[in-house]
């Protein structure tokens, strides 16, 4: 079959690069390359014409990242050890893949540039579109500018399956494709059959449900470009996230816009201390309740929200507020649309991804890209950085990092933690070496720069650099912390919660691997599921949560244990926090997007901040609280401390106390016991006071603990430590205390 894909070698990245010479005059006019001499002979490890830099830092050795056999990460984890072999293999891989670009494409700098020669762009000659389909055997450009003609802008291929054409400019130099056409590329397929597709690298795509879910190519040229403003934001150490979704952002049932988010939201993730948002669901998918997960066009911001400057605007306006911008990326599938997205794009199955059963996610419906092929490492890595690029994103979410790693993709697979179920067969390495060169790329090119894995396996060394021999990720979400606490209000009784669990659960983490902890995001909210603050209060939510109501048992215990939940997770649980929108002042219910089965209705699709704006509402308790903790975790940058030290687990007292950051924090969970003169063991000599009270009276606490009173440390050993402490310990209640 034309077009056809080699089989793979054992270094699995012999695809055919391709190497784009300038454009041509005659290709400009639409003509093919003059030259149809053949492709020189493969040399080493890929096939294609090598470019000459012998200045390459790989070929210099000049990189330290690339300098090693990347089996360091075994010196922090004996566990290793039986598995030095695979990393070795495996370093040996991404160093093939670093070299081959280097002598293919010249650097990893600029094969990651494609969004730059690849789509639509506007040259002095013409309008130059360009796109990679060595599948077609002809292709054509079609749209409003040449009433959809397919002879009329005809496209020339070259010998690595990239077609190119230049749509002329007016003899006055007016661009050839006006602003907000409407544009698609049209293939003769290999079995004859014409099909029409939107271009893969589209910025801007569109849809209009009254007349098609189908979406459409637009061609964005805005007469006036937005200017940025401020620089990007360089991630702090101690991240506290808020996590968001541009469309949910509103109390209204309607599809919320990017700059309403900047005007409205900004301003709240500001007031509560929060120094970096991540943005979910932006890179465009057909399906809305899909929550982004169904990628159609991956350089296209969702044009539910509005334009792509309107996203730039939001991001600058971010940044002039000191917070940084993460972007939720999905390179672990793609929808599995033909018309408007990248399946059989070129009309074979196996253009960007696997073809047959390997290229499909047999729960998603989804397809799985072809990590190992030169010119979709080309697309995935150019995707990265051009919303760097173009949008100032600060660090990216990778989602569904588990699914990419290992063969079975996570299904039905039950991770027990034993190595063996990391290094062997289950592994797809190809897909492990694209997210080290990912990382790589990030880091090499951003410094300080911050990427994020989800990932459910606890892989190994995930965490740690590239250079090591880790897969180079800065973070990973620690996703047992929210499904212990959602079980636990599912399954426990208050007085039966188990001190040493929750110690546990939080503090169980890979050596030196930092982590993002949380009690509840996106995934806890979802349909079928329901938010923290709804587990603990139900639909008491409904009828008690005004000021002007008595408060209910259910509705003190809920808003208590709501507080003493997130900070003891915020305290303990990883080197950065992240909160889902809205839960932070308790949002009620749950996350539902319209669709056929609930009436496409926008009831649940929503945040309710005017809850929180509502003097005569309890939810502004939450809020304070929540704003009071994360500008506490500004004040002693507890998430970068190191001194992390838990002192007392005592389940019958209910009990859990630790240091960190130069704190002592005490918690007492027990229903109904209070402690008076409760002692606590303590690294610190002298004198402590009372920095945040859960039951301070402006979080709807009932005041039982005086901040006023200081508390001076006794030189005697307890709980381990060389000094204690003794203080007033209410039922329910969490008090952090800084030492003099």
């Amino acid at each position: 079959m034309a077009g056809k894909k080699k089989s793979s070698t054992k270094t699995k990245t012999q695809d055919k690069p391709v190497s784009l010479p300038p454009a041509s005059d005659d290709a400009a006019n639409g003509a093919a390359p003059a030259s149809s001499s053949p492709a020189p002979a493969p040399q080493g490890n890929f096939e294609g014409p090598p470019t000459k830099n012998p200045t390459s830092s790989y070929l210099t050795g000049s990189d330290p990242e690339i300098s090693g056999d990347g089996t360091d990460v075994i010196k922090s984890d004996g566990y290793l050890e039986p598995h030095r072999e695979y990393f070795g293999q495996r370093f040996a891989h991404f160093k093939r893949w670093v070299r081959d670009i280097e002598l293919s494409e010249g650097g990893i700098e600029k094969f990651s540039r494609g969004y730059e020669d690849f789509g639509l762009h506007i040259t002095p000659a013409g309008v130059r579109y360009r796109e990679w389909a060595p599948g077609a055997r002809e292709a054509s450009l079609v749209g409003d500018f040449n009433n959809w003609d397919v002879a009329a802008n005809p496209m020339a291929r070259n010998d690595y399956g990239v077609w190119e054409v230049v749509v002329p400019n007016g003899a006055d130099g007016q661009v050839a494709i006006p602003h907000g056409s409407h544009i698609k590329v049209t293939f003769v397929t290999s079995n004859g059959q014409r099909v029409y597709r939107l271009p893969a690298w589209s910025r801007y795509v569109t849809q209009d449900l009254s007349k098609s879910p189908i979406y459409e190519a637009v061609f964005y040229n805005p007469p006036q470009r937005y200017k940025f403003k401020h620089q990007r934001v360089v991630p702090s150490d101690d991240l506290c996230i808020y996590e968001a979704h541009v469309g949910i952002s509103s109390p209204e049932g309607r599809v919320a816009t990017f700059k309403e988010f900047t005007q409205n939201v900004l301003p709240m993730i500001k007031d509560l201390g929060y120094n970096a948002v991540q943005l979910m669901a932006v890179m465009e998918h057909a399906y809305y309740a899909s929550f982004g997960y169904q990628v159609t066009s991956f350089f296209a911001p969702s044009s539910r929200y509005g334009e792509p400057d309107d996203l730039r605007e939001l991001l600058d306006t971010a940044h002039g507020m000191g917070i940084a911008v993460f972007l939720d990326v999905v390179h672990s599938h793609a929808c599995n649309n033909v018309d408007d997205g990248l399946n059989q794009f070129d009309g074979t199955d196996h253009c960007y991804f696997h073809e047959g059963e390997r290229g499909r996610h047999e729960l998603w419906n989804s397809r799985l890209f072809n990590y190992g092929h030169h010119e979709v490492t080309r697309f995935l890595l150019s995707n990265l950085r051009y919303w760097i690029e173009e949008f100032g994103f600060d660090g990216f979410r990778f989602d569904g990092v588990t699914s990419m790693m290992y063969k079975h993709h996570g299904i039905a697979y039950g991770f027990s933690g034993h190595y063996d179920e990391y290094f062997t067969g289950n592994t797809d390495e190809e897909a492990v070496v694209y997210l080290m060169l990912a990382n790589y790329m990030c880091h090499k090119l951003y410094p300080g720069f911050v990427t994020i894995a989800e990932d459910v396996s606890g892989m190994p060394a995930l965490c740690r650099p590239v250079h090591e021999g880790g897969v180079g990720f800065d973070y990973r979400l620690t996703m047992s912390v929210p499904d212990m606490w959602i079980k636990m209000l599912k399954e426990t009784r208050d007085e039966d919660w188990d001190m040493t669990h929750i110690a546990h659960q939080l503090t169980n983490r890979r050596y030196q691997e930092r982590a993002i902890t949380y009690c509840e995001s996106h995934d806890q909210a979802l349909v079928g599921d329901k938010t923290l603050a709804f587990w603990l209060m139900d639909k008491q939510m409904y009828t008690h949560m005004s000021d002007l109501t008595p408060l209910t048992p259910v509705v003190d215990r809920g808003i208590a244990l709501h507080k003493l939940i997130r900070l003891v997770t915020c305290g303990l649980g990883g080197e950065g926090y992240l909160t889902f929108e809205g839960n932070e002042f308790g949002h009620p219910e749950w996350l539902d997007f319209p669709r056929e089965g609930n009436g496409s209705s926008f009831h649940y699709a929503r945040r309710q901040f005017n809850l929180v704006h509502d003097e005569m509402l309890r939810y502004k308790y939450l809020y304070r609280f929540d704003r009071a903790m994360v500008r506490l975790e500004r004040r002693f940058h507890w998430l970068s401390a190191h001194d992390q030290w838990v002192t007392l687990k005592h389940n019958d007292d209910k009990v859990l106390a630790f240091e960190r950051g130069g704190l002592a924090w005490i918690f007492n969970f027990h229903p109904c016991n209070s402690y008076a003169d409760y002692r606590i063991g303590v690294a610190w000599a002298g004198k402590y006071t009372v920095v945040l009270c859960s039951d301070d009276p402006e979080f709807l606490g009932h005041g039982r603990v005086d901040p006023a009173v200081e508390h001076f440390s006794t030189p005697m050993e307890w709980n381990g430590r060389p000094n204690y402490i003794q203080v007033y310990l209410p039922a329910r209640t969490a008090i952090v205390l800084q030492h003099d």
